[in-house]
């Protein structure tokens, strides 16, 4: 099955990062990976939610959402209330960055990163993980900048992307006529260590073996070690 942009079975669409988008976020960054684009910023508050409150320690959370003209039939905005798949996506991000980060160290201090979806061609999520990291470790070098803490809080790196398989192939970073297609799919999350952080597999009306599972593992794994050295290679670059 040739893909439709030509890329190989094993090849990531063409991503590129640009930190400082925006000016007012303490981090801000704007992600392109293919035709998918999101905006990851990172707010900052010298407070934590009351249920953590007093205990010494800090908090990351996400939100996530599509704009209205992400797709190509208008989505309406999330007004009254959050839907399932947005809540779902922004509690995996939200844990996603956790992973990776010394609570302890923050302080009594949040980081708020919020993803929104400018254009969706598959793996939004994925692609919000990646770029949000790189927003909340701008957002952290301001922190220590202007002494409101005392040490990166930051681990390691994190970085997400999508597998799967079609018509018995395995591939990489699917974007959405193959996850529309794939009998299988997976987002996989993993640390820059090449520790995993969260497998989320599904059978679309097919279902898969363990040499498969694995098959897509790896393959998520290379994939996810390319993205962290274009991850390190963008918070190399001086911002403007």
């Amino acid at each position: 099955m040739q893909r439709r942009d030509g890329r190989r079975a094993n090849e990531l669409r063409p991503v590129e990062i640009t930190r400082g988008y925006t000016e007012n976020a303490p981090g801000s960054v704007l992600i392109r990976a293919g035709k998918t684009v999101v905006l990851c910023t990172a707010s900052w508050e010298n407070s934590v939610p009351v249920w953590k409150s007093g205990q010494g320690a800090g908090w990351v959370t996400a939100e996530y959402d599509m704009l209205p003209g992400a797709t190509s039939e208008r989505r309406r905005r999330n007004r009254a209330r959050i839907d399932g798949r947005t809540q779902e996506i922004q509690r995996l991000i939200g844990r996603s960055l956790r992973t990776v980060v010394d609570l302890d160290a923050l302080g009594e201090n949040s980081i708020l990163l919020d993803c929104d979806v400018l254009q969706a061609d598959g793996g939004t999520r994925t692609a919000s993980i990646t770029g949000a990291y790189i927003a909340l470790c701008d957002a952290v070098r301001l922190a220590r900048r202007e002494k409101w803490i005392k040490r990166s809080p930051v681990l390691d790196s994190v970085a997400a992307i999508s597998v799967g398989r079609i018509d018995g192939r395995m591939l990489l970073d699917l974007d959405y006529p193959e996850d529309s297609a794939a009998q299988v799919d997976m987002n996989v999350v993993m640390t820059g260590s090449g520790r995993f952080v969260e497998v989320q597999g599904t059978g679309e009306e097919a279902t898969f073996t363990r040499v498969e599972l694995d098959q897509l593992l790896r393959l998520a794994s290379r994939g996810i070690k390319r993205l962290t050295e274009i991850q390190e290679k963008a918070l190399r670059r001086r911002l403007r």
